[in-house]
Formats: C-alpha cells, sequence, structure tokens
C-alpha cells in the first residue's frame, strides 16, 4: 500500500479515537506529501514518499540531538514521539552490521582505498540504503573503513 494512503487511513483513525498527539503528527506528513507534489507539480509514486517520509525523520533527529544539547528534554521526548510515528510508516531499519557489509561491498566495487574515495563509495551505496538507513550513520561507517 501506498504510504501515503496507509497514513491518511491512520489519521482518520487517530481522528476517531482522540489520540491528537498522533493526529497532529500525521496531518503534517500530509501536509509534508501535499507540498511536494504541488511544488513538484507530480502525483507522489511510493519512493518519492518515501523520501519525504526520510526527509521527515531526518528533521526530527536533529530537533531531538539540538533539544537534548539546549536541555530541554521536554521537546526531544515530543521529537522523539514524532521520530517514533514516522518510522513505523518507514522500511526496517538496517542494522549496523547489515551496513558494514553493504559498506564492504561497495568499497570493493569502487576499489576505494583511502578517505578521498568517500564519494565514489557513497554514490554507489546510497541507492541500497535509502529509506533505510541514516545517511549520517552510513558515511560515518563508510569514513571508519576506509582509515
Amino acid at each position: 500500500m501506498h504510504p501515503k494512503e496507509k497514513i491518511a487511513q491512520d489519521l482518520k483513525i487517530a481522528m476517531k479515537s482522540g489520540d491528537i498527539q498522533r493526529r497532529q503528527v500525521l496531518r503534517g506528513l500530509m501536509a509534508a506529501f501535499k507540498q511536494v507534489e504541488i511544488d513538484k507539480r507530480i502525483e507522489l509514486s511510493e519512493s518519492d514518499a518515501l523520501g519525504v517520509l526520510v526527509a521527515e525523520a531526518k528533521v526530527r533527529r536533529e530537533a531531538i540531538e539540538e533539544r537534548e544539547n539546549a536541555g530541554r528534554t521536554d521537546l526531544a521526548e515530543e521529537a522523539q514521539f514524532e521520530l517514533d510515528v514516522i518510522e513505523g510508516y518507514l522500511p526496517k531499519q538496517l542494522s549496523r552490521d547489515e551496513i558494514e557489509e553493504l559498506v564492504r561491498e561497495a568499497i570493493q566495487e569502487v576499489g576505494a582505498t583511502t578517505p578521498r574515495d568517500t564519494g565514489s563509495v557513497m554514490r554507489v551505496l546510497m541507492p541500497k540504503v535509502k529509506g533505510k538507513a541514516d545517511g549520517k550513520q552510513v558515511n560515518a561507517i563508510v569514513q571508519e573503513m576506509l582509515r
């Protein structure tokens, strides 16, 4: 099922059950989908919708980090809830071991040997992990393995 359709269904359920916090998150996601459709003048494909969800998850991760650094744990918890809801619509995230295996394969494929080769490794790797792993984490693992 298309992520947009699933979120629309879950939004109706949240509205009927009175789950205000979840409803707000789902409405925000629907608004993000609509904004991309208007900006690009397209109907979102599943891949496009997944990209929007990944971007929204990234925003929440950064917000959590910033709020924790500022000592605002109450706001960090709110952002964590939003992230949990969003991650429920993303594919299962890859474990560190799975990412490392994919990185090894990409390094071999490209023939990378130094940290300067990070860009070429990432170009091969990112399409394989799109929506399944955080880009920052993947980049850090590539950096580690190329040292």
